[in-house]
């Protein structure tokens, strides 16, 4: 193994005095089996990830103690270490925790679903919230819980089913001798208005109780979560980001160009293809578990690349930073107006409405 440095003066030290070129960043790269396998890595993409991280956890360890039955940071750190027993045990372990680790999961997922459709659309914009898949998702969601009255498993397989679809018109609507990421977000803005009016059709058909709960689970609420619908949700996501690992590194190289791209031996459409279904995927499973969450899908990749200061959107960073969106805004939802506690889609919306306004002002500064 060998460690390269390349600072912003193009000065390299390495063990087997390999050539490095200057990216005007510090980079550290490591080398194995004499070369034959190497990674690059921005070391300030890997602290801004770690402080994420971290920051995402801290927020966790508070949120386990926030409450009507207040716990001390200490007791929660050992309540989690398996140290307490009674009352603590069962507030912070059996209650507590499973909402707090589904929120870093889904907000994971949907930093990373969105690093995928930026990519791909290679536009700010380009989220599944904006582009149409969390409508469609819900939608398929309204069918099974309105017109089958299906259980949480059936509801998952509906909000995938119909996140397909959503994405496969939108796909259709877009394609024109190849597919351009203005054309696929303008046509998936269409989609995402005409299937919200759908599914305020079925709610207003629908009778007053399922009216009430389809309206409140459509909110995105993490509320009344149990390890029921955790344990699904880390076996999804563990299967998307397998296939996503054999697949990330054509993102990068899909930004860069199609061109680009086929030059360096990438299947264009069988790889776009793989990587949509799987931030489709990624979009109905959150979908599925909590409801539509809008607007973290389109803050966390970019607000991750500022802070990475890096040219492309980068998954793991958004992951962090999803995380700790979600996180931050469940523990507002649960306290800002105790003891009522708020839809944590109520919270994001509100801060990801003014950041689009924000987004959209720089956007036309930019023309």
């Amino acid at each position: 193994m060998s460690l390269d440095r390349t600072s912003s003066l193009g000065r390299t030290s390495s063990v087997d005095h390999a050539p490095s070129i200057d990216f005007g960043r510090r980079t550290l790269a490591v080398r194995r089996f004499g070369g034959r396998l190497s990674l690059r890595v921005d070391v300030r993409t890997v602290i801004v990830t770690a402080v994420l991280a971290a920051a995402a956890l801290m927020l966790t360890v508070v949120a386990l103690g926030l409450g009507e039955f207040s716990v001390a940071v200490p007791d929660v750190v050992a309540a989690l270490l398996g140290h307490s027993s009674g009352a603590v045990h069962m507030v912070v372990v059996e209650w507590r925790l499973p909402r707090v680790l589904l929120a870093l999961l889904l907000g994971a997922a949907m930093g990373v679903s969105g690093a995928i459709f930026q990519s791909l659309t290679r536009n700010a914009l380009g989220s599944p919230d904006v582009i149409g898949f969390n409508t469609g998702a819900y939608t398929g969601a309204l069918v099974v819980i309105l017109l089958m009255g299906g259980g949480y498993f059936a509801v998952s397989a509906g909000a995938l089913v119909g996140g397909l679809v959503t994405a496969a018109l939108v796909y259709l609507f877009a394609f024109k001798k190849g597919i351009q990421g203005f054309r696929l977000i303008i046509a998936g803005i269409a989609v995402s208005a005409m299937l919200a009016s759908v599914n305020t059709w079925m709610i207003l058909k629908a009778s007053l109780e399922q009216a009430m709960s389809a309206a409140v689970w459509g909110a995105g609420s993490l509320n009344k979560v149990s390890w029921d619908q955790v344990l699904p949700v880390v076996g999804v996501f563990v299967v998307l980001l397998t296939v996503l690992s054999f697949y990330g590194r054509r993102l990068g190289l899909l930004e860069m160009g199609d061109d680009a791209a086929r030059a360096l031996g990438v299947r264009l459409e069988g790889s776009r293809l793989v990587l949509a279904v799987v931030g489709v995927a990624l979009t109905a499973m959150v979908t599925a578990a909590v409801g539509p969450i809008a607007f973290v899908s389109l803050a966390a990749p970019q607000l991750a690349r500022r802070l990475t200061r890096s040219a492309s959107v980068g998954m793991v960073p958004s992951a962090a930073m999803g995380a700790f969106l979600l996180v931050a805004s469940d523990i507002v939802a649960q306290n800002l107006f105790a003891p009522v506690q708020l839809p944590v889609g109520v919270v994001t919306v509100s801060i990801g409405g003014c950041y689009l306004v924000w987004l959209l002002a720089r956007e036309v500064k930019r023309q």
